[in-house]
């Protein structure tokens, strides 16, 4: 996290932070007054998420009451330079932490989960389980896939599901990630696996980073399965 980034976030936590105290009841009866409650929300959701929770609500409400009311500012941009270098390096030092913690608590999950009967690992060290079998076509590198799949956490937490959409997705099979293009060519037309997949490897066909994070989970599963193969070297439209 940039500097800049943080700056901006504090900076608009602050706004709310400095128009009412902690026991004062605050008005959301007009647009703006919502809108603004709604900027608070969602900014504070961003610092919780980012580790941040050791910063002084008192100290940030007198540096936007400063800025808005052109005074002199208590500390000089050297100092403030030097804080901002401190508390990224914390916020670094947690992440690496829970990052360590994940990865340990994940290897011990697939190492486990390779064990269970019905489950098969490659020499990749991509595992996938048989959930459906159908006696289709399967895919060639060179081919475009139509796919459904629902993505989960290893603690069940969906994240992405084009099923919840309604909607399958078209994938090139050499496109997409390694622990998916080995998956969908061993898949048959029809067929539904459940693929348990390392988050050492990119995470998914179209899911964003800020919808899965590897530091607190590292694995993830995907149950899917393919309803159809389009041979094609060109990428679908929607993933161009």
């Amino acid at each position: 996290m940039k500097q800049h980034r943080l700056a901006a976030a504090v900076a608009l936590v602050s706004l709310v932070l400095a128009g009412c105290d902690s026991q004062t009841s605050v008005e959301l009866k007009t647009p703006a007054q919502k809108a603004s409650y709604g900027i608070g929300l969602n900014m504070g959701k961003s610092l919780a998420q980012e580790g941040m929770d050791d910063l002084d609500s008192k100290a940030v409400a007198q540096g936007i009451e400063d800025a808005v009311g052109k005074k002199e500012q208590k500390l000089k941009d050297e100092e403030l330079v030097e804080a901002f270098a401190a508390l990224q390096k914390r916020a670094e030092e947690r992440m690496a932490k829970m990052s360590e913690e994940s990865a340990a608590a994940g290897k011990k999950f697939l190492e486990e989960n390779g064990k269970k009967t019905g489950v098969t690992t490659t020499a990749s060290g991509l595992q996938y389980e048989v959930l459906k079998k159908a006696d289709g076509p399967q895919p060639k590198p060179t081919d475009v896939v139509t796919v459904h799949y629902t993505g989960t956490l290893t603690n069940g937490t969906v994240f992405d599901s084009s099923v919840e959409r309604g909607s399958p997705i078209d994938l090139p099979v050499s496109g997409v990630i390694p622990g998916w293009v080995e998956g969908l060519q061993l898949m048959h037309v029809g067929e539904k696996y459940k693929l348990y997949i390392r988050a050492t490897w990119p995470t998914a066909p179209r899911v964003r980073a800020r919808r899965f994070q590897p530091t607190r989970c590292w694995s993830s599963n995907w149950s899917c399965w393919v309803s159809r193969i389009q041979p094609s070297r060109t990428p679908p439209s929607n993933l161009r």
